[in-house]
C-alpha cells in the first residue's frame, strides 16, 4: 500500500527516528496497518539492554504515533509541507504486554477514534505476530509552523 519512499514523503522523521518501514493496509479516515522491522542494528539496543536487547516502550508508542500521522495526512489528502507538522500531544491507557526484541516485526494497527477541536484521537495496538506488545490511546494535532 505504501513503501518507504512514500512514507518519507509524508513523515518528517529520518534515521534513526523513522519507525515505520511499510504500510500494508490503509482505509482512508479509518485505519492503518503498518510495519516496523526491528533489527539488532537499531542504535538504542546498545544501551537498552546490552545483555538482553529490548525495544524501549516509548519508541513503540512513537511508532504507533508515526503510523497515526501517516493516517492523518492521507485522510487530509495532502502531503505535508515544511509549514505543517503533526505533533504527538497525549497518550492514555498505555499498557505493555510483551517485550519487543531484535528480529521481531512490529505490526502497528491504528484506528481513528474521533476528531474534536483539532485533536485527533486514535486507538493503537502494536503486535508481534498474534501477541499484543503494546496498546494505547494516542492524541495528535496538526500545527502550522513558521
Amino acid at each position: 500500500m505504501m513503501d518507504i519512499h512514500q512514507i518519507l514523503k509524508l513523515l518528517p522523521h529520518r534515521y534513526p527516528f523513522l519507525l515505520v518501514d511499510r504500510v500494508n493496509e490503509l482505509e482512508r479516515g479509518k485505519r492503518i496497518l503498518a510495519i516496523k522491522n526491528v533489527t539488532i542494528n537499531e542504535p538504542f539496543f546498545t544501551g537498552h539492554f546490552p545483555a538482553r536487547p529490548v525495544m524501549p516502550g516509548v519508541l513503540i508508542l512513537e511508532a504507533l504515533a508515526q503510523a497515526a500521522g501517516l493516517l492523518s495526512f492521507d485522510m487530509m489528502g495532502e502531503a505535508p509541507g515544511d509549514d505543517k507538522v503533526f505533533y504527538f500531544v497525549g497518550i492514555d491507557g498505555a499498557r505493555f504486554k510483551r517485550p519487543v526484541e531484535p528480529g521481531d516485526q512490529l505490526i502497528l494497527d491504528v484506528e481513528l477514534d474521533r476528531i474534536k477541536g483539532g485533536i485527533y484521537k486514535f486507538k493503537g495496538v502494536a503486535r508481534v505476530g498474534d501477541s499484543v506488545a503494546c496498546e494505547a490511546e494516542i492524541m495528535c494535532t496538526m500545527r502550522t509552523v513558521a
